[in-house]
């Protein structure tokens, strides 16, 4: 499977250039990550993304700064506690106090920093140059005292006069420092700069150098990779490149790019990266922008007609890498660019075929309906299909006839669902995460265990507690691929989605080769939670 088309450009530029076959990925998700202005992370979800990063397989997890609060101190001992195979990291200022709390978190590295700017100097910690040298050298010694990795970085790196920045380097890795970290703090440099600094400072820095780089004018991973030209062996990031202001250099970008553009490895298992990318968005409430590089829902997505042609005779014509690279597949929007090849090969998506009347029929309903500059969601254009292929749904083979669901306080969500399946009665019982969950996983596992659930999207139509909403469910057969879609509107979350449910897994045993469970005639199956 080729994997990525990128330009034979690259490798010309390279030729010559001394590049690591292997880069460490530093996340720090957890620490700068949760600098995000409105996120704010509790232990059990903190742990939580420790475990989806560890899984992912970045070298070190930053897991917080403990010195900000005895919540956090806690997380991240916590987190060192989890037996996790990266390394695991705090943060800590050049003093004691703060090194002593990250130590009571038996982390196996501390991040020692201190601001070396003049204008951090001046402003923020009102000390001279040779006292932020003392500081910074009492600190990374009074670390590594205590048998600790140690990395340190001299904050606002990129401002701070070079030849005090090749002191500090110097100073810092004579008293233990293992690796020396070159912080673009406010996002200030160029690409090109970065990398000649990163080259200078290699020139009397013995251990591995690291590069942290923030997005204020969007170079973030621009720097981050020029840094790995001029000599780094690591680069700190973020998922989804989250972070203070404008946030940090995005980790899903970085790998791909240095793994398709570099051809350098890292540790990191890049077919979770979209799975891993999606948990984080939802844990934090930052949603990922849908042209984001990667893991943005258009970053693999496909409107007008030209490309879509393009896409199905070679993928390599309209995408840069193979989306399964990342975990995500490609995928066919429908608008007012659309052609005869969209259409054709997005109906062909949801196993649907029709003739050449029947297919201009759904080409001039579509380009009268997004004329007005209407957006046209997928469930309204299979519509548009059903219709002209004259399909309808009086006798559905699946016929929900009941549907309880138990949900409360300290109480696992429970669904119960009779159905009548070709003719037969079922009763089925599943738990899931929230009662929606529970109610989906419940007719799925009912009818049959080879449907998968694509997507869930719900959308309020009125506002008001007792507002409308509308409920899509997208579900693939496992065993031929095939899609189908429901949707269903009313006031009620929980029964807007079941309908929603029933209405996509009658669409898709109406396409045939969906492999029923055993019928059961009203025989309650044991309840027991997924998993």
């Amino acid at each position: 499977m080729q994997l990525d088309y990128t330009s034979e450009y690259n490798r010309r530029a390279m030729s010559g250039v001394r590049l690591p076959k292997m880069v460490r990925i530093f996340d720090t998700t957890l620490r700068d990550g949760e600098q995000t202005p409105g996120v704010n992370l509790s232990t059990k979800e903190k742990i939580r993304i420790a475990k989806a990063l560890d899984d992912l397989g970045v070298d070190t997890i930053e897991a917080g700064f403990p010195a900000v609060s005895k919540e956090e101190t806690d997380a991240i001992k916590k987190i060192s506690g989890l037996g996790l195979n990266a390394e695991i990291c705090a943060l800590a200022r050049s003093n004691t106090k703060d090194i002593d709390v990250a130590l009571s978190c038996n982390v196996d590295c501390i991040h020692v920093f201190i601001a070396t700017s003049d204008i951090h100097l001046k402003y923020k910690l009102k000390i001279k140059r040779e006292e932020a040298l003392e500081k910074a050298k009492h600190a990374v010694q009074y670390a590594k005292d205590h048998g600790v990795i140690v990395e340190f970085s001299s904050e606002d790196a990129t401002r701070t006069d070079i030849e005090f920045l090749k002191k500090m380097h110097h100073a810092v890795q004579e008293v233990g420092a293992d690796r020396v970290d070159v912080p673009d703090t406010v996002g200030v440099i160029a690409p090109h700069a970065m990398k000649s600094l990163v080259s200078e400072l290699k020139k009397v820095t013995k251990v591995p150098i690291s590069v942290h780089c923030h997005n204020d004018v969007g170079l973030a991973v621009a720097n981050s990779l020029a840094g790995i030209e001029g000599g780094a062996t690591q680069i700190q990031a973020t998922i989804n490149g989250i972070g203070e202001r404008a946030g940090n250099a995005a980790l899903e970008e970085i790998v791909i790019s240095l793994a398709t553009l570099y051809h350098i490895n890292t540790n990191v298992d890049t077919k979770k990266i979209y799975t891993t990318s999606k948990m984080i968005s939802k844990i934090t409430g930052v949603p990922v922008q849908p042209n984001k590089a990667i893991v943005g829902a258009n970053a693999f997505t496909h409107e007008s007609g030209i490309h879509v042609h393009g896409l199905v005779a070679n993928p390599s014509t309209y995408e840069a890498i193979n989306p399964k690279l990342v975990g995500k597949e490609s995928s066919i929007a429908i608008g007012k660019h659309s052609g005869r090849h969209s259409i054709k090969e997005k109906l062909r998506e949801y196993g649907l075929e029709l003739d050449k009347a029947q297919l201009q029929k759904i080409m001039t309903d579509v380009e009268r309906l997004v004329a007005g500059g209407k957006k046209l969601k997928e469930p309204e254009f299979l519509a548009l299909a059903y219709d002209a292929l004259g399909e309808t749904m009086e006798n559905p083979p699946i016929q929900l006839k009941e549907f309880t669901v138990l949900t409360g306080l300290n109480l696992t969500p429970t669904a119960t669902v009779r159905v009548e399946i070709d003719g037969e009665m079922k009763r089925s019982s599943k738990m899931g995460i929230g009662p929606v969950d529970a109610a989906i996983n419940v007719l799925r596992s009912t009818v049959s265990g080879n449907i998968l659930l694509k997507d869930y999207n719900l959308d309020a139509i009125t506002g008001g507690s007792d507002s409308l909403c509308e409920v899509m469910i997208k579900l693939q057969n496992k065993d031929n691929n095939l899609l189908a879609i429901g949707k269903s509107v009313g006031p009620d979350i929980v029964i807007t989605s079941v309908n929603a449910a029933v209405e996509a897994l009658n669409r898709l045993c109406a396409k045939g080769n969906v492999k029923r469970n055993v019928k059961e005639s009203e025989k309650k199956v044991e309840v027991k939670k997924d998993g």
